[in-house]
């Protein structure tokens, strides 16, 4: 949130892909990744980091040196921390290629309670997503993130 380590920023990156919108050139592979994205949103409203965890692919690295134990550790984390997250998410951009590997493009707006001063903290974070289809479900292999107007890394 505004004032979270970089790491909890991490499992927004798990937590904010998962939205509804967004255009590519596979429409079925698309609906899939939309269906995805919508059950992953479902999953951050209910805190249910096992359905979340389902979603990510156990090679999941990224260019911060976490893991998927790592994004697991974060997530526990983020909901220990926080309550009643929110997701306000526009995606920019599917883009599928040859109907196994994919790019979402992402901006989110994060809100959740918490016990801090205000009752609450919010931030927005642009994301790009790398999932790739594992022949049952997309699963998310990579993830790149950054506030508003940073570098994504």
């Amino acid at each position: 949130m505004l004032n979270a380590k970089p790491g909890i920023r991490l499992s927004f990156a798990a937590l904010a892909g998962f939205a509804l919108a967004g255009c590519g050139p596979a429409p079925d592979a698309e609906v899939e990744i939309r269906e995805w994205l919508a059950r992953g949103e479902a999953a951050v409203a209910a805190e249910d980091r096992r359905e979340l965890m389902r979603m990510v692919a156990p090679t999941y690295a990224d260019g911060r040196g976490n893991g998927r134990e790592e994004i697991d550790g974060m997530l526990r984390l983020l909901f220990l921390r926080q309550d009643g997250i929110r997701l306000m998410t526009r995606v920019g951009a599917i883009d599928v290629y040859g109907d196994s590997a994919a790019e979402v493009r992402l901006t989110t707006g994060v809100a959740g309670s918490n016990e801090s001063r205000l009752g609450f903290s919010a931030e927005a974070l642009r994301f790009e997503l790398e999932l790739e289809h594992n022949g049952d479900d997309w699963q998310l292999t990579a993830a790149r993130w950054g506030e508003l107007g940073d570098e994504l890394r």
